[in-house]
């Protein structure tokens, strides 16, 4: 238990991606405890993860009545759990086995580092949300080739020191969580990672990519239906983003201008997904 993580997994409607997920975190080395936390799904969702917790100690679920976000339900599961490692995984993120232990490798060596991995999804093509800058709202009026956020793999370095990490696969000692206070629970859906990934930074928390980890992420499975939610939540989380890190530093004309430019994105996005 000295050394164990403790994984976190939120689901919603995640039927589609659910079992195989829990079947390699359970398989993973490392892991002394599980906790599930289903967001209101309609699906069979829960009845998987009951069966796992049944054939399984170290599984435990937390059944939330209604969808608080991703945010609220990562630091339900978080709060639950007493183990010195935590690592954040996504209902459509699949685990080789040695994974986690290689991330907590990668952490402590960093000296505590939140960490995340090389992330791909089922045709091997790399997800450019593992490796991220900060967002620059200003910037990216004046050029939106600074909207695309992804940075590129350092392929001489192992662990890739970078701004933020994807919420899809991260992991960072349990003391660094709490201390952060953790997830922001004003995020909804989307975003969150990244105020989190930045506030690690600014408490003196090294982020950084193992590059030599790799998970397979099929991204947005359960959130496929969810268009309209999924696009709204995401804006919502952009602006609250701009408002924490960026906003006091701009002037008044900047941040109407930004507030136009997120919420004139909001229909385009929307007609994109359909």
């Amino acid at each position: 238990m000295s050394d164990g993580v403790a994984v976190v997994v939120v689901s919603h409607d995640s039927e589609e991606t659910l079992d195989e997920c829990l079947l390699r975190v359970r398989a993973a080395e490392g892991v002394v405890q599980v906790r599930v936390v289903d967001n209101g799904s309609a699906d069979s969702s829960l009845s998987i993860v009951q069966r796992h917790a049944l054939a399984d100690a170290r599984v435990r679920f937390i059944a939330n009545a209604d969808n608080p976000g991703f945010a609220v339900a990562c630091n339900q599961g978080a709060a639950d759990c007493d183990a010195p490692w935590l690592a954040f995984l996504n209902p459509d993120c699949f685990l080789p086995p040695d994974a986690l232990v290689r991330l907590r490798a990668h952490a402590q060596a960093a000296g505590g580092a939140l960490v995340g991995a090389d992330l791909v999804d089922a045709d091997g093509r790399r997800d450019p949300a593992a490796r991220r800058r900060d967002p620059d709202f200003v910037a990216m009026l004046r050029d939106l080739r600074r909207a695309r956020l992804g940075v590129a793999v350092d392929t001489q370095r192992a662990l890739q020191p970078v701004e933020a990490v994807s919420g899809a696969l991260m992991l960072l000692p349990r003391a660094a969580f709490a201390r952060l206070g953790g997830f922001d629970p004003g995020y909804r859906l989307h975003v969150e990672d990244l105020d989190l990934c930045r506030r690690a930074r600014l408490a003196g928390i090294q982020v950084a990519c193992a590059n030599d980890v790799q998970a397979v992420h099929l991204r947005g499975v359960s959130s496929r239906g969810r268009r309209l939610f999924v696009e709204w939540h995401k804006h919502r989380g952009l602006w609250r983003y701009f408002r924490r890190f960026e906003a006091p530093r701009r002037a008044g004309w900047q941040r109407g201008l930004v507030f136009a430019a997120i919420w004139l994105h909001f229909p385009l996005a929307l007609l994109r997904r359909r």
